[in-house]
């Protein structure tokens, strides 16, 4: 087998030597032989493809978490991963052209569709809640399987927009700050100890009635600050008095969505 310093297969691949290091520690393309003595690093010729496409994912801004799973799957699921990976993107950009409208806009006054606003009355209810420090790109890691478990059948529910589990944001989120993120499922009241029995790791707590102004925030801007623009300006506009810790109430899975389909609620307790 030929062997190649980590320089020359660095030049070969059309990478770093920096890059090579950091996909060896990720886990993605470990040395073929490493010196036990000096720690230096030895590729073999065969290892070039695979280093050109982590290297060209890496191009495509994919993170080394994504691209290991990309690179655990067999060829028809790895393109299609790739779909569904550069389709996210696609969504990205097109929120980043909104924001950046956006932004325009409140520099030169001009106008901006804003959503619909509305108001309905929760009343009383028990949550089953919990709460994490997170960063914005874990908030799917925590939030996924808590919606899978009690979006359905698991608890009992109030009917109608009073019994649809959410999330509810105590603080500004970014890629590099952690907020805390509240995970809150509405749970009939009768049945309040049975439940906090079966989830000893969740929290039980009543919330009273209140009023809450809500937009519906279509797929297509999911990932868009326009729903939180279009709720803050309204409340603003309204006089209301407000407890700005807005909650994301989830409708549908978005993966099984059109753009068009409203994925999400956005909604605000008035004070």
């Amino acid at each position: 087998m030929e062997l190649l310093s980590i320089g020359a297969f660095a030049r070969l691949a059309r990478l770093s030597p920096k890059a090579l290091r950091l996909y060896a520690d990720a886990g993605l393309l470990p040395p073929a032989r490493v010196d036990i003595d000096t720690g230096y690093r030895w590729y073999s010729v065969g290892q070039l493809p695979k280093a050109r496409y982590i290297g060209q994912l890496r191009r495509l801004d994919m993170p080394l978490a994504r691209i290991r799973e990309v690179l655990a799957r067999p060829g028809d699921e790895r393109v299609r991963a790739l779909a569904e990976y550069w389709e996210e993107r696609r969504r990205g950009f097109a929120a980043q052209q909104r924001l950046a409208d956006l932004l325009i806009a409140q520099v030169t006054g001009e106008k901006v569709a804003m959503y619909d606003v509305s108001v309905r009355t929760i009343p009383d209810r028990a949550l089953l809640s919990r709460t994490e420090n997170l960063t914005a790109d874990r908030i799917g890691e925590f939030a996924t399987p808590l919606f899978a478990l009690f979006g359905g059948p698991a608890v009992p529910r109030p009917e109608g927009a009073a019994g649809l589990p959410f999330l509810r944001y105590h603080g500004e989120l970014g890629p590099d700050d952690e907020g805390p993120v509240e995970f809150c499922c509405p749970i009939t009241e009768f049945d309040v100890d049975t439940v906090a029995r079966r989830f000893p790791d969740m929290l039980v707590r009543t919330e009273p009635a209140a009023r809450e102004a809500y937009v519906e925030v279509p797929k297509s801007d999911m990932t868009t600050a326009l729903g939180f623009e279009s709720l803050h300006r309204w409340l603003l506009d309204h006089d209301e008095r407000f407890d700005w810790r807005p909650r994301q109430i989830f409708l549908r899975d978005p993966a099984r969505a059109e753009d068009s389909d409203t994925i999400y609620e956005l909604a605000v307790r008035l004070l």
